[in-house]
């Protein structure tokens, strides 16, 4: 199926995405910090990147950002995952480059469906 690169700094939400994405045919990545994912996505070339906001190094924003202006990983489709959840930190995650911000908590078939929508998309 698809290649999709994880970047978040809480162990148990990698893992608890891992096993979900993975359980349903994907092949994942995980990173736990910013940095880390601008790195991955240029080196690896996912096929989605699934992004927390709130992570060491460079926060989601700032990699969204940096994955959005680089001519390498500018197509890769970026969904933030985060616990903010007010409309001006949805519309700044959309405004970074976004192209879907899901609040968590999420149900593992939430995550699922939006992951086939948007891979769907592209």
């Amino acid at each position: 199926m698809s290649r999709i690169l994880v970047a978040d700094d809480e162990p148990h939400i990698l893992k608890l995405v891992s096993f979900t994405l993975s359980n349903h045919g994907h092949e994942v990545l995980t990173v736990a910090d910013g940095k880390s994912a601008v790195e991955a996505a240029e080196r690896e070339r996912p096929d989605l990147i699934l992004l927390d906001v709130m992570m060491p190094e460079m926060n989601g924003y700032e990699a969204a950002q940096a994955i959005k202006s680089n001519p390498a990983t500018k197509d890769i489709p970026v969904v933030m995952l985060s616990a903010k959840s007010q409309q001006y930190e949805v519309r700044q995650g959309l405004d970074c480059g976004a192209e879907e911000y899901v609040c968590k908590p999420f149900t593992p078939r939430a995550l699922l469906e939006k992951v086939d929508e948007i891979l769907h998309r592209t």
